[in-house]
């Protein structure tokens, strides 16, 4: 319990909360309206200049309930509770009680929902704090009371959960984008050390036959053996931590020429058809294995999602400074290729992202779901 109070005490404010929007003021213009025209014709208001007053101006709270909840809560409740306590102006308090008070219903919310651990015990302290003075008042209206803050609670347990969902959200997005990262350093490691090691056989061979060169020849040839198993041991001990128990596999990865094989390996459901063109030689190893990687994850979703599809096409075209892939399909636009948050999706644009490329994926207009990457042959970050 300890433990649970601590993490919630010392959980931090989202970060970024949604500027205020036109529907921000819209709600604000339509409870203030209310306010003005109950303050006007209730025939019950005593003070009507105060209920106004009262009524009105903590509906501006509305507008920071995102980026200072706590300064809203305490604006709201504040000024409810001073006007429940209306005999300080002279008259009964239920004469200045609005019903267009509804408004700090969202509040709770939003307290629970963008504060920081300190803002909501202080928030849910202070409405507690301001619904006291009530119930010792009038005992007699203690049960309705506590009835009208188990309503508030209502709102804080919504706020508390979909900021908790939110947030489980951000970190499973955020395990996919180091998973991605890891699957990327893996492949560079890889082909890297596929290429260093055979610069440290052909130093090797170059050390053998030496003995009919100078001697600087052999000296140079010492230095690239040495350079290069330095390289190699210090890439498998920066990537060995991104390795569960795996050995390092020295061999190439796949690339855009091993594409085809997809489709060939492929039976049953949509025919998967890959059209290549332009110039895809000499691409950089990184690029080379990414666009095979994006198309299988994209042929895999298009067989998976793409419900009553006929047809996947999956197009590679190589440019002067970048190659570009782009995955099609013909199914149900509806249910083809997942939701455009999935998962699948956040993997594939962080690869992208990672080497200076552009992505986008979504439905056709008819048809279909069409998946786009673009990437510079070099893969320059940006």
């Amino acid at each position: 319990m300890r433990s649970a109070l601590r993490s919630l005490w010392n959980e931090p404010r989202v970060p970024d909360p949604p500027p205020v929007s036109g529907w921000d003021w819209a709600l604000v213009v339509a409870f203030a309206a209310l306010a003005i025209g109950e303050s006007i014709l209730r025939p019950d208001l005593e003070m009507r200049p105060v209920a106004l007053i009262l009524g009105v101006l903590p509906i501006a709270s509305l507008l920071v309930r995102r980026s200072h909840p706590l300064l809203a809560v305490v604006v709201a409740f504040g000024i409810h509770g001073l006007s429940y306590f209306a005999p300080l102006f002279g008259h009964d308090h239920e004469a200045t009680t609005l019903y267009a008070a509804a408004f700090v219903l969202l509040l709770p919310y939003s307290l629970l929902r963008w504060g920081s651990g300190r803002d909501a015990v202080a928030g849910s302290l202070f409405i507690l704090f301001t619904h006291a003075g009530v119930i010792v008042e009038q005992p007699g209206g203690a049960a309705e009371t506590l009835a009208g803050l188990a309503v508030l609670e209502l709102p804080a347990a919504l706020g508390a959960a979909v900021r908790y969902r939110s947030v489980s959200r951000l970190r499973e997005i955020d395990q996919v984008k180091m998973n991605e990262r890891e699957q990327l350093a893996r492949e560079l490691h890889d082909v890297v050390a596929h290429h260093v090691s055979a610069i440290v056989i052909q130093a090797q061979a170059g050390r053998a036959v030496a003995a009919a060169q100078p001697d600087a020849a052999a000296g140079i040839l010492g230095v690239i053996e040495a350079e290069a198993s330095r390289t190699l041991a210090e890439m498998r001990t920066m990537v060995g931590a991104l390795r569960d128990r795996d050995e390092p596999t020295l061999a190439p990865q796949r690339g855009v020429a091993d594409i085809a094989s997809i489709a060939e390996g492929h039976t049953g459901g949509p025919v998967v058809e890959v059209a290549s063109s332009g110039d895809l030689v000499d691409l950089a190893p990184s690029v080379d294995a990414a666009v095979y990687r994006l198309a299988q994850e994209s042929i895999t979703n298009a067989i998976k999602h793409a419900r009553r599809a006929t047809r996947i096409r999956v197009a590679v075209e190589g440019e002067p400074r970048c190659v570009r892939l782009t995955v099609s399909d013909d199914g149900e636009a509806a249910a083809t290729g997942g939701s455009p948050s999935g998962y699948g999706i956040v993997g594939m644009n962080e690869r992208v992202a990672l080497l200076g490329g552009t992505f986008e994926a979504g439905p056709n207009r008819d048809r279909g779901w069409t998946v786009s990457a673009v990437l510079p042959r070099l893969g320059e970050a940006p």
